[in-house]
């Protein structure tokens, strides 16, 4: 067999409890003098922001705060953001927060220096081509939950306010320059959010390993991502407090991005229209689909599936393998089925039609078709 693959991987990380305190030099390095802190509008009034506001100040970069933006942002909150950027004068960016304050960090900083339209970056071909390059600010990414994996992604999801399809923009200047990952930032998470994202991780390192493309680096970095959150994950959901578990997420959650440039599937193809149409939390809505989509694909990936399972500690093959996804789900309270988060079956023809339009159904082991995916969505009800 012929190999032949384009891999890339990330960026610079500093890894550690505390290291917030480091924000200013990652900024100074980039070449950072007035940077803009995105987030979004719950973390904005945060202690945690706020420290982060302080340790820009005290090195003379000023205090500048921008946090309209929306769980699933869209195009508003981008235009709102790149405002803010150019009328501050403003020379960089710290994206700071969970997938949204990130995503649209990383995107602002992106089409601050822009004349196109944002949509003409979607992930399509060569489209990032496109963009001016020399107009991408510096990006400095603190994550503040343990999910999404943007900090060391080079893609924002950006919700059409319009169609309420999220679209992904893409080009390699989203990588930000440099990430801290502070697990101190994550101990005042709720149960529900250290929850979603961290089942977020785990479906980010479970499609990943799943997916039939040649990445065997990212399938590595999947498997060791999912046993993180196997050990991990429950015990940052019983005690927040627990640094050592909310490290080891914090991990877990920048493995799964990494791996995920070997391809998602039909968890991802779902979720993004439901959380377009319905504002669900994304990583909670991963967890719900989860069980449908390993039996849709079990035909092709059980004995993949099978040395997970053997690596991970867990018996039984593939079924010893989904009943600890369900048991993992129930110790989480997971809602069970889509029923169960509030969404009713009456748009299973819509939402089919996006989710095989997704760029997510691509990577997925068995192909997605229209019929299959209605008889998938019905699954999940």
């Amino acid at each position: 067999m012929n190999i032949v693959a384009n891999w890339s991987y990330p960026t610079a990380i500093k890894m550690g409890r505390g290291r917030i305190r480091e924000l200013a030099d990652a900024c100074k390095s980039l070449g950072m003098k007035k940077p803009l802190l995105i987030t979004d509008r719950g973390l904005a009034p945060m202690g945690i922001t706020q420290t982060a506001l302080d340790v820009l100040e005290e090195a003379g970069l000023g205090r500048a705060l921008f946090a309209d933006v929306d769980p699933n942002p869209n195009e508003k909150n981008l235009e709102a953001g790149i405002k803010a950027y150019k009328d501050g004068g403003h020379d960089g960016v710290v994206a700071f927060g969970g997938g949204s304050g990130l995503d649209l960090g990383k995107c602002v900083a992106f089409m601050a220096g822009q004349t196109r339209p944002v949509w003409d970056f979607e992930d399509i071909g060569d489209w990032w081509t496109r963009a001016n390059s020399d107009g991408i600010a510096p990006i400095v990414a603190v994550p503040t939950t343990a999910g999404t994996g943007s900090e060391v992604g080079r893609a924002s999801v950006i919700t059409n306010s319009v169609t309420h399809v999220k679209k992904i923009i893409f080009h390699p200047k989203f990588l930000p320059g440099v990430v801290i990952c502070d697990p101190e930032l994550t101990v005042g998470m709720p149960k529900m959010i250290t929850a979603g994202t961290g089942m977020d991780a785990f479906a980010h390192c479970l499609e990943a390993y799943s997916s039939p493309f040649y990445h065997p680096m990212s399938a590595g970095i999947a498997l060791e991502g999912m046993r993180l959150v196997k050990e991990f994950l429950p015990r940052a959901y019983h005690d927040g407090t627990d640094i050592e578990a909310r490290t080891n997420m914090m991990s877990a959650a920048a493995m799964g991005a990494v791996a995920f440039q070997k391809g998602l599937g039909a968890i991802h193809a779902l979720s993004h229209p439901i959380g377009a149409v319905y504002n669900t939390h994304h990583g909670m809505t991963n967890a719900v689909v989860m069980p449908p989509v390993l039996k849709f694909n079990r035909a092709v990936i059980e004995e993949r599936i099978e040395r997970a399972a053997a690596y991970l500690g867990i018996s039984g093959g593939f079924d010893g393998f989904y009943d600890y996804v369900l048991s993992l789900r129930a110790e989480l309270h997971v809602p069970e089925n889509l029923t169960a988060m509030g969404i009713a079956n009456d748009r299973i023809d819509e939402l089919s039609a996006m989710a095989i339009e997704d760029p997510s159904a691509g990577g997925n082991p068995v192909k997605m078709t229209l019929e299959n995916t209605k008889q998938l969505f019905a699954d999940c009800f």
